[in-house]
Order: structure tokens, then sequence, then C-alpha cells
């Protein structure tokens, strides 16, 4: 069985609801084993995502199998000296430390990195929050749809225009691109420590990558650039830069960005080509200004036909161009099957979502089955160093369960 690059690296996952838990994910996928710490009783409150309100309903915990796959689980009261001594005995013998817990909770559960330091120089303390570690915000409480999706204006700017509800996010739609940011933070961390031998703290936080997405926008913000009205994709102001509605209720999304070499190419796919010598659309300058009925031409066209016929006469023609996916495309997808963004599990066939890293000759380990709720404790606490009267111990005190 592949170990992975990772095999031997020690991880303890102190964290939940996404981004921080979900780092620690790519790096059991790559074969750290990583020691998901959560508290007795209920467990880590992201187990319970699924049974919200709005959430479909399923026989299997879906949110914690992708969240948790590959983990083993020690259930560990924080909130005791026992459970503090514990996880301090765990940081001496780890690789890295992964936590969400706001500053000020990390201090009274004595988990900040000044606390694990001093017991492991090589530890990596990597810590993820809201707002960022500074300022009145600090401690802030903060999920992706309010600090990444809401703060840093992509809730606005996706609109299609200024009177528009703002669009919500889905669950997750920030946390995953945060888990790659925080990912990076922690292996650009074990890169240092390759070289100079000592560990550091790493952070990041959801508003830092909600901007750095919204980044292109954001940036011509913070260079005074003059912006245009924003217009609904009726009128957008590019006709091959827009999406069309097909007879089957489907969308698709032209991006043709080298539009003078591909727009009689496009014409000829759509059955136009009297398109290409009409003088309303003659040059890039024409076509732009006519946008509107450019448009209103193309959705009569694209209405002719179901996305299937649609993307069998488009392919293969040097068009940039791409399905508006929904939820019931992603598990036939051929193309994500064969490419490993979807893998099944060990010993079945049930699919789970890939992380999205390939590191050529070397493959990532099987997922397997997240644990349940303290499943590994015992084995935690042996590989440790305790003995059977003191696991016995801290089970009496309730600081392991």
């Amino acid at each position: 069985m592949e170990k992975g690059i990772f095999d031997g690296l020690k991880v303890l996952d102190c964290a939940s609801f996404i981004a921080a838990p979900a780092a620690a994910t790519v790096l059991s996928d790559f074969g750290a084993d990583v020691i998901k710490i959560e508290p007795p009783g209920a467990g880590d409150p992201y187990r319970n995502l699924p049974n919200l309100p709005g959430y479909p309903h399923s026989e299997h915990n879906f949110a914690w199998m992708l969240e948790a796959r590959n983990k083993r689980s020690l259930a560990l009261d924080l909130s005791k000296a026992e459970g503090q001594a514990v996880l301090h005995r765990l940081a001496a013998q780890a690789d890295v430390f992964i936590t969400n817990y706001p500053p000020q909770v990390r201090q009274r559960l004595g988990i900040t990195h000044d606390h694990l330091a001093p017991h492991n120089e090589r530890l990596i303390y990597a810590s993820f929050t809201g707002y960022g570690e500074k300022g009145e915000e600090a401690n802030k409480p903060g999920f992706d749809s309010n600090a990444y999706w809401a703060r840093s204006g992509l809730m606005d700017l996706v609109r299609a225009d200024e009177h528009t509800t703002p669009a919500r996010s889905i669950a997750g739609m920030g946390d995953h691109p945060c888990a790659m940011a925080f990912y990076g933070a922690i292996v650009t961390a074990l890169y240092k420590r390759e070289r100079t031998g000592k560990g550091s703290h790493v952070s990041s936080n959801l508003m830092a990558n909600g901007v750095w997405a919204a980044s292109v926008l954001a940036q011509a913000k913070l260079v005074g650039a003059k912006f245009g009205e924003r217009r609904p994709r009726e009128r957008a102001l590019n006709a091959v830069t827009n999406h069309y509605q097909c007879k089957d209720g489907r969308w698709l999304i032209l991006s043709l960005l080298n539009e003078d070499r591909q727009w009689p190419t496009l014409a000829r796919c759509l059955g136009r080509e009297d398109l290409v010598t009409d003088p309303r659309f003659e040059t890039k300058k024409e076509r732009h200004a006519r946008s509107v009925e450019l448009i209103k031409i193309f959705d009569e066209v694209f209405a002719t036909k179901d996305l299937a016929e649609w993307r069998k006469i488009l392919d293969g023609n040097g068009l940039v161009f791409g399905v508006v996916g929904i939820l019931d495309d992603i598990p036939n997808d051929k193309q994500m099957i064969e490419n490993e963004v979807l893998v099944p599990f060990e010993n079945d066939t049930m699919l789970t979502i890939n992380s999205p890293i390939w590191v050529d000759g070397s493959r990532k380990v099987q997922p397997r089955k997240p644990p349940g709720i303290g499943e590994h404790s015992d084995e935690i606490l042996r590989n440790a160093g305790y003995d059977e009267a003191t696991i016995k111990a801290l089970r009496s005190t309730g600081a392991v369960a």
C-alpha cells in the first residue's frame, strides 16, 4: 500500500468548521497520521452539520466523511487539566498542531503557541481564524459565509446588478479554498524546518482568503479605478463571454477571449455564418457596441438545441466554453473520475472528493472512512506512551472518552 509523501508525519487536528480540519485532511491524503481531537460526548460539532435545516437527507454523514477521512479520533476534554496535559504530551511528539479556536479560547484551554512550543521546538503551530489574529475582531467568530464571502465583497460582486438580492454561498465554498491556502502555509513551514531545524507559527484566515479571491476587482479599487455600471446578463458588454440557456433548460458559458480569431468559428458552429459579414457585428468594436442585439440572437440560437447537442457541436473547435454544471452531473462525470477528482473509499465503491493536488510519482493513500467519536482514544494514548492504568485513570476523570 502507498504510504504517501508525509508518511511518519504526526498531525494534531484540534479544529472544526471547516477550513482548518480540511487542511489536515489534505495532509492525511498524502500519508500523514492525523489525530482528530474532539470533545467527549457529542464530539466535533461539525458532525451535526447534515442535521441542520436545509441540508440533504442521507443515511451517511456526508460532511464528516469528507472532512474526517483517514483520521484517528481522540475524545479529549481540554477544559480539564488532565486533558491539557495529554495534549501537551502529544504535542511534544507531533510535527504539526492545527487549531481554529479563537485566541482567547486557546489561552483558556492551554493550547496557545506559547503553551505548546516549549514542549517541542520542531512543532509547526498552525492557527486559523475568521478575521486574523490581531485587532478588535481577532476573537470574533466567523464562518466562510460571512468572513470570506460577505466581508470580501464577493457576495455583492456576483450579483447580476445592484438591485438584485445578494447571493448566498453554499457550505464550504470558501472554507475549502482557504484549506488549500492553510495547507500551503503548513507545508511552507515544514520546508523552513528542513532548512533551520526549528518549528514556527503559521496562520491564515477567512477574511484574507476572501479578499484574495476577489483580488482583481479589489486591487482595481485599491488603485482608484473607475468602475462602470454593473449590467445583467441580457445587457452584458460582450456576447462571447456570456452564458446562455439551452432548449432543455441547462446553461453553458462562453469564454472567448481571443475573439478576433474565434468569432468566425463560433458563428459557423451556431449555424449563423451570416453574422460574420453582418455589418452590425463585423468588427470586435461593433460587436461590443451592439452586444445586447447579439445576446438576443444567441439566446434564440442556443434555445434550439439541448446542452448535450451543443457540447458536441462546440467541442473540438478551439472554442473556450463550459457547462454550467449541476450536482446531478458529478457522480458520473467521466473526466472527474479519470483524473481522480472523485475517488472511492477503501474497500468500497462509494466515491469521495479528492484534494486538488497531485505529485507525479507519489500516489495518495486510499481514502478511509472517518472515525467514530473517540474511536482510537486508547490506541493513541498507548502510542504516546501511556500505560493501561493511566489510561483507565484518565477515563475515570472524564478527561478522555
